[in-house]
């Protein structure tokens, strides 16, 4: 393998890394090293420019809002200054459910978009996965029963995690996010490859709430 892409590979897993650590632990200004002025974040609760998303998240943060997130395998294709990288993960979220504080664990992949700008890898768009997740009580003499047709209401990939977050205020995505098959992941995967052949945008999901 060419020395170069290594090398490049080598700065995107870091900057992968660093979005995490850096989101998580609250230091805002090297988040925003991550990504590049005109990136783009779609989650299940936000989706906006990434200046609007390192604020939402910076308030969420000091509110109290706990989501966690660790990294997995990865893998990354580069093309010249393009490139597009898929990081397995797991979303962490702790909240009252029904007054009742319950873990949400989603697992599934972060499908990044980069380019590289006057030397400098950074993110134009963000787009997780949801390939599966779980919701645990914390307290394991608790009891907590879920609305069935609120979680039937969201994607199986995500749908605890939905039911968590839209129970504490956020308006969460009810489609057009994708998941582990369907027409949604097929979309993405062609966005990337696009992307990587040159195309003027990354793409964006169809969001319905």
């Amino acid at each position: 393998m060419d020395k170069q892409v290594i090398d490049d590979k080598r700065e995107i897993r870091e900057l992968i890394d660093n979005w995490a650590i850096f989101s998580d632990s609250g230091n805002w200004e090297r988040f925003a090293e991550c990504w590049h002025d005109d990136g783009f974040m779609c989650a299940t609760w936000f989706q906006a420019p990434s200046q609007d998303f390192i604020r939402a998240r910076r308030e969420g943060f000091e509110k109290g809002v706990s989501i966690i997130h660790f990294h997995g395998g990865f893998t990354c294709d580069v093309a010249g200054n393009r490139a597009v990288a898929q990081t397995k993960m797991t979303i962490n979220q702790r909240a009252p459910v029904h007054d009742v504080l319950v873990d949400v664990v989603c697992t599934g992949r972060f499908y990044d978009f980069f380019e590289k700008r006057e030397g400098r890898w950074g993110m134009v768009r963000r787009q997780p996965i949801y390939e599966k997740d779980r919701l645990d009580v914390v307290d394991p003499n608790a009891s907590l029963a879920l609305d069935p047709d609120i979680l039937a209401s969201f994607p199986e990939g995500y749908c605890h995690l939905a039911y968590l977050q839209s129970q504490i205020g956020y308006a969460v995505a009810k489609a057009g996010l994708p998941g582990l098959k369907g027409p949604e992941i097929e979309k993405l995967y062609g966005e990337g490859k696009a992307w990587l052949e040159g195309a003027d945008s990354p793409g964006r999901p169809d969001i319905i709430k």
